[in-house]
């Protein structure tokens, strides 16, 4: 398979690279500073700017981004905009139901299973035994893990939504919400914002998911299908999957 630097393929490259670098800056001070890391993210150094801030910022404009997509974006994220959607003519609506319940049902096994693993960082939290610092890692692990799943490797993928690719997905809204788990346990505006932010993101992509089922499987909207995709970034995935490419490549 050829491997075809797309316009997106090129965007999650970049990045992949600049959320590996801001993991590992904070990453080095997390190791070298510790007991007063948080408090020195929280520190300004320019007027009224801090380390913190300008994280904050830079997740907001992700979500922002998120809940107001343009021309530029992946199909992963635009699939559910009116103006993009292709009808397949005579698409079994049958089949777009049982497709639907399907993903459904995996998609509460997915919830369920992130909600039980971070249920385990809160009760840690709420014992002492981790604290802001190791929260505020955490997320930044996550905000570096969101683009893995993308370019790499998705275990919610591979192991319980079995979808084909992230133009295919049925929980790409939840990417968010998951990497901001974490602020829920802090108490501050810092945290909170960005946590009830991402929860308003999940929750606009289940209402348009809820009302226009059609836009979000392949079955019925040509855009999703592997010949007229425009993105292409399941390559690298499915190089080390082993997995064939799929028609049109």
């Amino acid at each position: 398979m050829t491997y075809l630097r797309t316009k997106i393929v090129k965007h999650y490259n970049v990045g992949f690279v600049f959320r590996s670098l801001v993991f590992a800056i904070i990453f080095y001070l997390y190791l070298t500073q510790k007991d007063s890391f948080y408090e020195l993210l929280r520190t300004p150094f320019l007027g009224p700017v801090s380390t913190l801030r300008i994280l904050w910022a830079v997740f907001m404009v992700t979500m922002l981004s998120h809940l107001f997509p343009s021309d530029r974006k992946p199909m992963s994220l635009l699939k559910r905009k009116e103006e993009t959607y292709r009808e397949v003519k005579g698409y079994d609506e049958l089949e777009l139901l049982r497709y639907v319940q399907d993903q459904n049902k995996k998609a509460w096994y997915v919830m369920l299973s992130w909600l039980i693993l971070n249920a385990v960082v809160g009760m840690l939290y709420l014992f002492n035994v981790i604290d802001n610092a190791d929260l505020l890692m955490l997320t930044l692990f996550y905000y570096l893990c969101d683009y893995i799943r993308i370019i790499f490797y998705c275990p919610f993928q591979s192991k319980i939504m079995k979808n084909k690719c992230c133009v295919n997905c049925r929980i790409y809204d939840w990417g968010h919400f998951m990497m901001f788990t974490p602020m829920l346990f802090i108490k501050d505006f810092f945290s909170w914002s960005l946590f009830f932010t991402a929860l308003i993101v999940l929750i606009h992509g289940e209402v348009v998911y809820a009302k226009y089922p059609e836009r979000f499987y392949e079955g019925s909207n040509q855009v999703l299908q592997c010949h007229n995709c425009r993105d292409k970034t399941c390559q690298i995935k499915r190089k080390l999957e082993g997995r064939r490419p799929p028609e049109g490549d």
